[in-house]
């Protein structure tokens, strides 16, 4: 009888239903132990996993291994299923036990876009660059989805235009509902106390905490997240979706990208049941387009250049930026900054493993992007202390989007900006020793002078680009740029 081995992000149903016969798991020690994980992460997908065995009861054997090669030598099958895994490394290893056992390699899933579908799409582009707007509209094509026959519904494939707003004055939440939080079982309970022995024994190291658990283990637990989401939150979605403030963490977004990417729930649902909102008049079109463009556009696009741009695109630096990610920020030491909005988010990483896109993009890979840390290292600091990220998830958001190291493939700009743009999005600079609108001096906003000393340090390379020669020209009239690149010189990577 054949077994489909089960990687830990292919949990849900869309993962195992169309197989009747045994299933493999496997934990791995080793993997934690290579790495300094997010505690909080080590335990979401070593519960999820557990989760998942219990309700397979029988027909699965769960395998607690060094390596994933002796869980499958111990099981010996006589073949084996595999849903194309989700890294270059899993695919090597998947490709290596082929040369001794028979190996059925399934198509992957968990994604709107097909593999075949994207290099279709790709291929009708000839040697036009591959923007996730033209995907995205391609895909919304295909399926139909906010589709009036061939014209999008409203009249408008984007409503980024007005899902771009500050957060509202002189408020401290969004005021919608919070999420749905899990509750712990016996599983977490064993989860927790194997965890709390592994560091005990030294085998493995962890960064941030471990609280209650706060994301999805479960396809009920997933879908009871998505429910509210969808009912609660998503009304609200669009028109602050880019807004940060420090009283409310969650705001009005989903919470469900750390189970999707677990692979709880298929993106087709997802998108159909947010389309289902907008089609009854519970939800407006701009707040539904906006969630289901980072569902079928940004994520599946984002696979897709994965694969698509091979396994040295990790590897690319054009910007040869080479600084080390420091130890304070490694560690998530909001403590070590007097920076409110750098503090702030770190220590909310420490606490949850998770912040929206914004912190993630605007104070961490833009602090990251004007100290010239080496971008491979903040892709593995991403990866690493988010509970939703996974290779596949941060090699091009971050190598691509956050870090412009792939020169410009992914995104024709660097995502980065001055202290201007933090203090219109939230209100972290309100509550902040360092002023915004300085660039030079004890209390100089370090995202105000890094802008400047990163355009600085690639004023070549940026001034014959469209979208950063205005902001390259403006160099020539800082009448402080010699003292501003001294005094960031002299910080280096030291916490500001």
């Amino acid at each position: 009888m054949t077994t489909r081995w089960l990687f830990g992000d292919q949990l849900g149903p869309h993962f195992s239903d169309d197989h009747d016969g045994r299933f493999l798991l496997v934990e791995s020690r080793r993997v934690f132990a290579r790495r300094r994980f997010h505690r909080a992460k080590a335990h979401l997908v070593l519960s999820a996993m557990r989760h998942r065995a219990a309700e397979l009861g029988h027909r699965v054997s769960y395998r607690r291994t060094a390596t994933y090669a002796e869980a499958v030598q111990a099981e010996r099958p006589v073949g084996f299923q595999v849903v194309q895994p989700t890294s270059y490394a899993a695919v090597d290893l998947v490709t290596r036990l082929g040369e001794e056992y028979d190996v059925e390699r399934l198509p992957a899933r968990g994604f709107v876009t097909s593999r075949a579908e994207f290099a279709t799409w790709a291929e009708r582009r000839g040697g036009k660059r591959l923007l996730m707007e033209d995907f995205y509209r391609d895909a919304r094509r295909r399926t139909g989805v906010l589709m009036e026959g061939v014209e999008p519904v409203g009249g408008r494939w984007n409503f980024d235009a007005d899902n771009r707003e500050p957060p509202p004055k002189g408020a401290s939440t969004l005021g919608v509902p919070e999420p749905p939080w899990p509750v712990e079982d016996e599983i977490d309970a064993e989860v927790r106390a194997d965890l709390d022995r592994w560091e005990a024994d030294g085998d493995v190291s962890f960064v941030g905490r471990d609280g209650p658990r706060l994301f999805a283990a479960t396809r009920a637990e997933a879908l009871a997240v998505l429910d509210h989401f969808v009912e609660h939150r998503l009304p609200d979605f669009g028109a602050h979706e880019d807004a940060i403030l420090e009283g409310d963490p969650w705001m009005a977004h989903s919470l469900i990208s750390a189970p999707m990417n677990l692979g709880l729930l298929d993106p087709v649902e997802v998108v159909a049941r947010a389309e289902a909102a907008y089609a009854s008049g519970s939800a407006p079109l701009a707040s539904v387009e906006g969630f289901v463009r980072q569902v079928m556009g940004w994520r599946d696009y984002i696979w897709h250049l994965y694969w698509h741009l091979g396994p040295e695109y990790r590897r690319r630096n054009a910007l040869t930026a080479r600084r080390k990610v420091p130890d304070w920020f490694d560690s998530l030491d909001g403590t070590a900054t007097r920076a409110r909005c750098l503090s702030h988010t770190l220590d909310a990483v420490a606490e949850r493993g998770w912040v929206h896109h914004i912190p993630r993009l605007m104070v961490l890979g833009s602090y990251a992007l004007q100290r010239g840390w080496a971008p491979e290292q903040v892709t593995d600091w991403f990866h690493r202390s988010f509970v939703d990220g996974y290779d596949w998830v941060m090699v091009p958001n971050v190598v691509g989007m956050s870090q412009h190291a792939d020169g410009g493939l992914l995104a024709t700009k660097p995502y980065t900006s001055g202290g201007a743009y933090i203090a219109k999005m939230s209100d972290h600079c309100g509550s902040c020793e360092l002023d915004p609108r300085k660039r030079v001096g004890e209390d100089a906003c370090p995202f105000t002078a890094g802008y400047w000393w990163f355009l600085d340090r690639h004023r070549e390379r940026f001034a014959g680009n469209h979208r950063m020669a205005r902001a390259v020209r403006g160099l020539d009239r800082l009448g402080d740029l010699d003292a501003l690149v001294a005094q960031e010189d002299a910080r280096g990577s030291s916490a500001p």
